[in-house]
């Protein structure tokens, strides 16, 4: 009796569970509507100086990192314009061990010169390399913002991690590249800032910090900008699609210099489903303000055709939707120019998130990593709240 009361309960088990898969299999890559980090707490920090070097070259300038799983390293990105040294990135290990990060626990491991095509380093301000993913194929992507006043490109090329050799590069698409009236293109330092691959591999994702020349105005005090978010299939190497991005506007406090900086320095994608971080900084003349945004692609609408968003009502646009997730203003630190950040390894409880700063060689700043510590909501879940009504109270 007993063993048929197990065998019923099984089949009754079984019975429950075959709907639920049938059905997210059907439906597991249709995009959530609910953001999936549902929490996220602060785990410590880590600095060095600016006057840090390391392997004879000057320690700083991160503008960019990316966490290699395999071999449980990070690859940041330096964007000195191979002035201070070679262009170059630098691989770090960054020990999350017991669940936090204090002073200590980041250590360089190597420095690793880029080489063009040529099999050399990049020439002295050919490049201002600023944002770096991994791919699967032990190769980064990196970006370079390039130079207007110069007529300077900006790019986006793959390089081995072993050789750092430069292999391939993308196509950019016109509207993105500087002419000689100076009407068109990336602004000079608010180019491509950031990079990210989705988990599956399958596509690439960059932005300006701020508005193409034709877009828009820069991000002003009380006054933001329409950024592109710039989609690419690595399956075929070609830029698909472009989403609008609006940075939020800030409000200077104590702005003495009358100095300001705003805009969107880096992103991570969260999923294969259009979710990603997005990490604002603004320097507003009285230190740093730093916030990571949730964002969605999901129902916005691609602007790849629009080469100049002054021709068209912004308003009639569905731009990236945008959830603040946490203002770093609210950490009992004082935030550098931070810049980069990527997904680190599982915690036991949660998963880890890596932002890094841009110290800009400047004595008064230093180089800054943080660490915390995200609650994920599994796409399945997601799925399943969205299917199952939720009861009336």
């Amino acid at each position: 009796m007993q063993h048929l009361k197990k065998f019923l309960k099984f089949r009754l088990i079984i019975f429950f569970l075959i709907p639920i898969l049938i059905v997210s299999i059907f439906f597991i890559n249709l995009p959530a509507s609910a953001f999936p980090i549902t929490e996220i707490d602060f785990i410590g920090s880590a600095t060095f100086p600016t006057d840090f070097s390391f392997q004879k070259t000057p320690m700083g300038g991160f503008s960019g990192i990316t966490y290699d799983a395999k071999k449980e390293l990070y690859y940041t990105i330096s964007d000195d314009r191979s002035e201070k040294g070679p262009a170059r990135f630098y691989t770090l290990k960054i020990d999350l061990s017991k669940g936090s990060l204090t002073d200590g626990g980041v250590v360089p491991v190597s420095v690793t010169t880029l080489l063009n095509e040529s099999g050399q380093p990049f020439p002295t301000s050919s490049i201002d390399s600023e944002g770096i993913s991994l791919t699967n194929k032990e190769t980064l992507y990196i970006s370079s913002e390039g130079d207007n006043s110069k007529q300077i490109k900006p790019f986006i090329k793959e390089f081995s991690v072993s050789s750092a050799k430069e292999l391939t590069r993308l196509p950019i698409p016109n509207k993105f590249l500087p002419n000689q009236s100076g009407k068109q293109g990336i602004r000079e330092n608010l180019g491509f800032e950031s990079l990210t691959i989705t988990p599956n591999q399958k596509y690439l994702f960059t932005a300006t910090e701020n508005a193409l020349i034709q877009d828009g105005p820069e991000a002003k005090p009380k006054a933001s900008s329409p950024c592109r978010i710039l989609q690419y299939n690595l399956l075929t190497g070609e830029p698909e699609k472009e989403f609008l991005y609006q940075t939020e506007p800030v409000t200077p406090f104590l702005n003495f210099s009358r100095r300001f900086s705003s805009g969107l320095t880096d992103l991570v994608a969260l999923d294969n489903q259009g979710h990603f971080l997005s990490l604002e900084r603004t320097f507003t003349g009285f230190g740093f303000s730093i916030a990571l945004f949730q964002i969605s692609l999901e129902g916005g609408d691609d602007i790849h055709d629009i080469d100049s968003l002054l021709t068209v009502d912004l308003k009639n646009i569905k731009p990236t939707e945008k959830k603040l997730l946490f203002d770093l203003r609210q950490l009992d630190v004082a935030l550098d120019n931070i810049e980069g950040l990527t997904l680190g390894p599982k915690l036991p409880d949660g998963q880890s998130l890596i932002l890094v700063s841009d110290n800009n060689f400047n004595p008064l700043q230093r180089t800054q990593i943080l660490a915390f510590r995200l609650k994920i909501e599994s796409p399945l879940i997601r799925l399943l709240r969205r299917l199952v009504p939720k009861p009336n109270r």
